[in-house]
Formats: C-alpha cells, sequence, structure tokens
C-alpha cells in the first residue's frame, strides 16, 4: 500500500507522456505499453524524489525549513540539470499569473461569505437572549469583525 501511495497518477503520465512524444512524431500518432508508462512514471518519481532531497538539502544549509522555487533551480543545477531551469522558470510565472486572478477573488469570496454568516448569525433568535450561547455568539462575532469588533465589546 505504501509504494502506491508514492506513485504518480496514471493518466496524468499517460497524458504527459503522449503529448510529448507526439510532438516528436512526424504522424503524432503514438502508442506506450503499460510497462512502458509504468518505467516512465517510476523514472519521473526516482527524479523528483532525488530532485527533492537535493531541494531540501540546499535549503537546511541556508537554515530554513521550507523549500522555496529557488532551492529546486539550485537543485537542477546541482544535479546538472540547468537546462529545465528555464522552462521551469517560465511555467513558474504563467502558474503564478493564472493563480493571481483565482487568489483575488477567492479572498473576496471569502470575505462574503464572512459577512454573509455575520448577518445570518446576527438575525438568529438566541442572540438576544441571556443564554450563554447567545453571549458566546456575540463573542464570536466581535472577533470575526476585526478592528470594529473591539468598539463594540467596551459599550
Amino acid at each position: 500500500m505504501a509504494a502506491e501511495a508514492e506513485e504518480l497518477p496514471r493518466a496524468i503520465v499517460r497524458r504527459v507522456v503522449k503529448d510529448k512524444l507526439s510532438r516528436c512524431s512526424e504522424d503524432g500518432d503514438i502508442s506506450v505499453s503499460k510497462d512502458g508508462l509504468l518505467a516512465f512514471s517510476e523514472s519521473a518519481r526516482i527524479f523528483i524524489h532525488y530532485l527533492s532531497a537535493t531541494a531540501n538539502d540546499i535549503c537546511k544549509e541556508s537554515k530554513r525549513q521550507i523549500i522555496n522555487a529557488e532551492d529546486v533551480f539550485k537543485a537542477l543545477e546541482d544535479t546538472e540539470f540547468p537546462e529545465f531551469i528555464r522552462p521551469l522558470k517560465a511555467s513558474l510565472e504563467e502558474f503564478r499569473k493564472k493563480n493571481a486572478g483565482k487568489k483575488a477573488a477567492g479572498s473576496k469570496g471569502k470575505e462574503d461569505e464572512a459577512r454573509k454568516k455575520r448577518k445570518l448569525e446576527g438575525e438568529s433568535p438566541g442572540k438576544g437572549e441571556g443564554s450563554n450561547k447567545g453571549e458566546d455568539a456575540d463573542k464570536d462575532e466581535c472577533s470575526d469583525k476585526g478592528e470594529g469588533g473591539d468598539d463594540q465589546m467596551d459599550e
């Protein structure tokens, strides 16, 4: 079971291999046997482990605990795969640009959800009662509002 957890997703490996091999073929139609796909998958897994270990060593040498993109680029140099650095940087930049819009939209959506939740909690029947549950809801509501919540607690 542990070996299965370390396997790369077969469908993704198949898609990447077929895409790359079809670009190399004149007729564009390449078939890869199940053993061939397994060999590609295992090779990629080993490469990822090797690169990860090297990047981890670089990170630890810098007395840090989180591997960053620069550690991976340096690991590619150290493992003698510098030809991967330029395309990886381009892919990373494209990924960051694509996700920058999603991140901004996602944070706005979370803010809207929080406002809706606070509004619904404010209309709940238990809030006006003197029960502990209502008091806890009031405290949570104040802490959710950030700076404005402190003013309400002083009143």
